[in-house]
């Protein structure tokens, strides 16, 4: 850092002994020693912040990065669903249509409603348990409800 050489630490001894004295000596050496190191751990202090800015400064710029590169990726696939979703709805909107072409030329058909699908009409309702009771009390016993009559068939010789 500074090239010194032994014989001029030598020299440097030398005239500090006369200086200073050989009674203060060794209390100024260990007075600069102490000196000397804590200038050293400032030093390390110093350069161990500026590599944690640099790195923090890389952090910064690969979290930058990667956001962008997230933004792009979003924006792809809202792109595609949208795409999607377009030829989703124009399919339907065919198949609507077809649909539509298949059943316009029945429309003016009117069929026959079939045996099963015809209304009967519907049986009268059961007695409720107040009115068993009350009829039981009486002595009288009403009679099941009639069977409903069968729905008429359509006869072939009327079509």
């Amino acid at each position: 850092m500074f090239d010194i050489g032994a014989s001029e630490l030598f020299v440097i001894g030398v005239v500090a002994l006369i200086v200073i004295g050989p009674e203060r000596l060794p209390r100024v050496a260990k007075t600069l020693g102490h000196l000397f190191g804590r200038m050293q751990r400032y030093v390390a202090d110093v350069k161990s912040d500026i590599n944690r800015e640099i790195e923090l400064d890389e952090l910064r710029k690969l979290k930058s990065t990667m956001q962008d590169a997230a933004r792009s990726i979003e924006q792809s696939v809202a792109t595609q669903v949208n795409f999607i979703e377009s030829e989703v709805k124009q399919a339907g909107t065919e198949l609507e249509k077809q649909a539509e072409e298949a059943v316009a030329p029945m429309r003016g058909i009117q069929l026959m409603p079939s045996a099963e699908t015809a209304t009967a009409p519907e049986p009268a309702p059961a007695p409720s348990a107040e009115t068993l009771s009350a009829d039981a009390v009486a002595g009288q016993v009403s009679e099941a409800p009639a069977e409903p009559a069968p729905a008429p068939k359509p006869d072939d010789k009327q079509a």
